[in-house]
């Protein structure tokens, strides 16, 4: 048998998959997580040590489990938290803790530059100005740690993305490359081009021989050599951000296809195939993948809580032992009435689609005396769904060809947020058997690469585990309106 390695580096974790080559079964993976740093309010940050080591211990750990020989994987494909911005030098030595995508500490810097890059840029890269993306993260670093300013006046400095340290440490710093679908992140890529934009990079004084060279996103990226739980070799043929790699192991390859991915955050993506359609509705214009000349693009909604928000439960306020316990708990609320004033706003970090507020914080509103821990699981579900529900809006307004939503990732398997979602949205939301769908998109992107499979038959390796189809329901609307009018008076 031969096999595919998957990658997956997460926000909070990393992810390995091996996948069966010929049937593109999953045979097991492996998740190993790492710590969280918080310097200061609203920074977040990672050590790339740790982020080695966990993808290290992953891979290490999966491969000893399953008893294969590593020297049958015929490729590995990588995924990653997209945003995500580090600086390490060309020998791979980091100069700093990689500034993770939530971090905000350059709102103010977003907020003063505003105006000028509206003018100047958005038009090129598609995204506000915000710092959810990697160009003002790459400007902080410049301007904050003298380390990186010392590497950059040595021509030794690495700006990048974790897709691009992960092929550097895997070939031994011998490979310095990205592909769109991350590049497209940065605020520093031409949409048109798929290409490094002088006038973007002078916006943000960032020298172009600090970033990698942007390749198609299923291509031979290096091999791998004196990894230690490798064999030297095995080549990496296909690298995808991750909101865009759940897109395509969802199989959403035609026009119209939309999916949600449910991680720390959520993020949705709808394929507008080879036309770039800019939204006049806050969503993002970015990069779904390219291949043999072909530029894939896609419309982006981004909710930066979501699993996050259960995590907060079960962390601080102690409802709930387990992530998977909110549903039973959520399920105590039989009587809706109950729940018609209470809200759940759910932006530890900000709002991004459709307002794209940086400085918005986190509340419950709406509670009474009979408010209990029931009522605060199920508003927190809703206001999962109800953040994710923006962006539908939006897609709606700004490309009325969309199908039905596709849906992948941890939360995924809560029955009770999906029939939510499809209940807000007004749209079938449909689940697939298999729910790693991130890693498992980056696994078939290998076989792309190697004429194996093509995009156009990818429907037939998707399959599906459950629909859920909207209920009318005065209820579902009412909720929608309270929700758009607490928004309007709190944040906006």
């Amino acid at each position: 048998m031969t096999y595919l390695l998957a990658i997956d580096q997460g926000t909070t974790g990393s992810t390995s998959l091996l996948i069966d080559a010929k049937t593109l079964k999953v045979i097991d993976k492996e998740k190993y997580d790492y710590r969280q740093i918080y310097p200061k309010p609203g920074w977040v940050e990672h050590d790339l040590n740790d982020i080695w080591e966990s993808v290290t211990i992953s891979v290490g750990t999966l491969l000893k489990r399953s008893k294969i020989d590593p020297k049958n994987i015929m490729a590995i494909g990588i995924t990653n938290q997209r945003e995500t911005t580090c600086a390490f030098t060309k020998s791979g030595k980091p100069l700093h803790n990689a500034i993770v995508w939530q971090d905000r500490r350059t709102a103010d810097y977003c907020e003063e530059r505003t105006e000028q890059y509206n003018k100047v840029c958005k038009s090129k890269t598609g995204l506000p100005l915000d710092p959810y993306f990697s160009g003002t993260k790459m400007r902080w670093l410049l301007d904050n740690v003298p380390e990186v300013k010392a590497a950059l006046d040595k021509k030794d400095l690495c700006l990048a993305t974790i897709d691009t340290f992960l092929v550097h440490r895997l070939t031994d710093s011998k490979n310095y490359v990205t592909e769109p679908s991350n590049a497209s992140r940065t605020m520093l890529m031409n949409l048109e081009t798929f290409d490094w934009d002088s006038e973007l990079l002078s916006f943000f004084d960032i020298s172009r021989d600090c970033l990698p060279e942007i390749k198609e996103s299923f291509n031979h990226f290096g091999e791998t050599k004196n990894v230690g739980f490798l064999p030297d070799g095995i080549p990496i043929l296909s690298i995808l951000g991750d909101q865009q790699a759940a897109l395509f192991g969802q199989a959403c390859v035609n026009v119209g296809d939309i999916k949600s991915t449910y991680g720390t955050g959520a993020f949705l993506l709808l394929n507008t195939g080879e036309k770039l359609v800019r939204s006049s509705t806050g969503l993002l214009s970015t990069a779904a993948y390219s291949f043999r000349g072909k530029k894939v693009y896609a419309l982006e909604g981004s909710a930066y809580i979501a699993g996050a928000a259960v995590q907060w439960l079960r962390d601080n306020l102690k409802c709930i032992k387990s992530s998977p316990e909110v549903s039973t708990l959520a399920a105590q609320v039989t009587d809706l009435s109950q729940m018609e004033h209470v809200l759940f706003m759910p932006f530890f970090t900000g709002i991004g689609t459709p307002y794209w507020n940086s400085h918005a914080k986190a509340a419950i509103v709406g509670l009474t005396r009979d408010t209990h821990n029931g009522h605060i699981a199920r508003a927190c579900l809703e206001g999962i769904a109800l953040s994710l529900n923006d962006s539908v809006s939006s897609f709606k307004k700004d490309f009325p060809q969309l199908n039905d939503i596709r849906v992948d990732g941890g939360a995924a398997a809560n029955d009770i947020l999906m029939q939510m979602q499809a209940n807000f949205s007004q749209k079938t939301i449909l689940r697939p058997e298999v729910i790693d769908t991130t890693a498992f998109g980056v696994a078939i992107g290998c076989l792309v690469g190697l004429g194996e499979v093509s995009i156009e038959d990818m429907g037939k390796y998707w399959r599906l585990e459950k629909e859920f189809k909207p209920e009318s329901n005065s209820y579902y609307a009412n909720k929608k309106s309270l929700w758009d009018e607490t928004i309007k008076r709190l944040y906006l």
